[in-house]
């Protein structure tokens, strides 16, 4: 009979996330090629961010410099080291590859960046964590086959993929193809999951111009492209361990009527597992042919992609975990948001300065729901709190509430460890003040690294530890257990 294990496993892999488009800048710098994710403005709490055509004289494009990583990597990777990082989750740009999605040979100056991003990384015995595709592509393929509303992605996207296995055989073994793949069934997933446009040549975050069929029949031949790059993957090299990566919102039942609790069952079986179902077990659920029928989606689905979905699943499971989401029948309730998705107002939760409800239990019960519905390996590769930092008059950054915040969470991870749950990682997001993808803000600070880099693009990009960066290295040295 197995024991309880008590405490996280020697060698876990803990570490910090972040991605392209958040961090890099450089957007016009070494042969890259315009992304979605330039395209799109800068927002805030009150105004939603605009996803433009062309890119229009005097208006702000956050990720243009963002925190100008493509300069500044060396020093980044440093601090990681500092804190003892074991595992740097990031992804590379697309249309750093392939500028448009369409050339015939890479971008060798793109590849070369990450060549040197890769090199710092292992020269400090840190492990690369790669996402293939988080909320970006070539902006070309946007504007010529409207994103992922065409097949023709999916062996581009492979082709992109098969560059970098080959290139990275020997460098990285830890790989992830899609970021929060499930947020396409989300309204309006499609401009940053996909990166979709329709004929208008301005859209707002919050416009709902896409419907259900298109939303999953994107999400459909991104699952096909997933499914090819991880067969592609393992004949370039056996040992790459690909995994798939969700949003889970840990789902509450707001009362015992039998009808809130089918909701939240619904909630879970459908947003928060839809797509791992077919990612880890090869095919689409029975929930999953109910909700399309129900909803008349008619997939482009073939025989020849049931079988590629069938060989191709993943060999562990990654998530982010921000908030959970408490569902009811009853109309009349106060409603809340975070991380893409609404729900109702739960009274017994703090909220972030966003408003993001802050639950560590939810977490716990997550990784509990996972693992012993998939029983693979997990890794939590995004978690984090966004909030208002201030530096002190004598210029420290005193974030209490973001050391709270992790503590809390840690602890509810070390439960689900004795749970049983094989829990191998833990990457919070923008473990460095990045931009943030829901309004563009840089107010909105995740980081246990200070970047001097404001709402209106000003600032001096200077780096400065903030007092988490203490705390979280003294974590990481314990292995997990001083928590103090």
């Amino acid at each position: 009979m197995k024991t309880v294990r008590e405490g996280f496993p020697e060698d876990f892999l803990w570490g910090g996330a972040t991605s392209a488009i958040q961090i890099e800048g450089g957007y016009d710098k070494g042969g890259k090629g315009l992304g979605t994710g330039d395209m799109v403005t800068v927002g805030s709490r009150t105004s939603r961010r605009r996803v433009t055509r062309e890119l229009q004289e005097g208006v702000f494009y956050p990720s243009h410099e963002a925190i100008d990583f493509y300069h500044r990597y060396k020093e980044d990777i440093a601090l990681f080291a500092e804190m003892g990082f074991k595992i740097f989750r990031m992804s590379i740009s697309w249309s750093r590859i392939f500028p448009t999605g369409e050339e015939t040979e890479p971008n060798e100056e793109g590849l070369k960046f990450y060549d040197n991003v890769i090199g710092e990384l292992k020269k400090y015995g840190i492990e690369p964590l790669i996402t293939l595709s988080h909320y970006e592509l070539p902006f070309a393929l946007s504007l010529k086959y409207n994103g992922w509303g065409s097949r023709k992605l999916i062996d581009l996207f492979v082709n992109y993929s098969e560059v970098l296995f080959s290139r990275y055989k020997d460098s990285v073994k830890y790989w992830i193809t899609f970021n929060e793949l499930n947020c396409l069934l989300k309204p309006y997933g499609t401009y940053i999951a996909g990166g979709m446009l329709s004929e208008n040549s301005d859209l707002t975050y919050d416009l709902e111009a896409d419907t259900k069929q298109e939303r999953l029949q994107a999400m459909h031949y991104q699952l096909v492209a997933s499914a090819k790059a991880v067969i592609r993957g393992r004949e370039i090299n056996p040992e790459f361990r690909i995994g798939c990566m969700i949003t889970y919102h840990t789902p509450y039942p707001y009362t015992c009527n039998p009808d809130d609790v089918m909701l939240a069952q619904e909630e879970d079986l459908i947003n928060n597992l839809l797509c791992s179902d077919v990612q880890i077990r090869g095919e689409y659920s029975g929930q999953a042919v109910r909700y399309m029928h129900d909803h008349r989606i008619a997939l482009d689905i073939t025989d020849e992609d049931e079988a590629f979905l069938k060989k191709g699943c993943v060999d562990y499971y990654t998530f982010s975990y921000y908030t959970p989401f408490t569902l009811s029948k009853d109309p009349a309730l106060e409603l809340t948001s975070g991380n893409m998705a609404r729900g109702i107002k739960n009274p017994y939760l703090k909220t972030s300065d966003w408003g993001w409800q802050i639950d560590p239990q939810g977490l716990r019960w997550a990784l509990n729901n996972i693992y012993h519905r998939y029983q693979i390996p997990v890794m939590i590769v995004e978690n984090g709190l966004g909030a208002a930092d201030t530096i002190e008059e004598d210029g420290s950054i005193r974030d209490d509430y973001r050391i709270e915040y992790f503590r809390e969470h840690i602890r509810a991870m070390k439960e689900s460890i004795r749970d049983g749950v094989e829990l191998i990682g833990y990457t919070p997001w923008g473990c460095i003040d990045l931009v943030s993808v829901s309004t563009g803000e840089m107010a909105k600070r995740y980081g246990m690294i200070y970047v001097d880099k404001h709402d209106d693009g000003s600032g001096t990009l200077e780096r400065r530890k903030k007092k988490s960066f203490d705390w979280y290295r003294k974590v990481i040295a314990t292995n997990g257990e001083d928590l103090t």
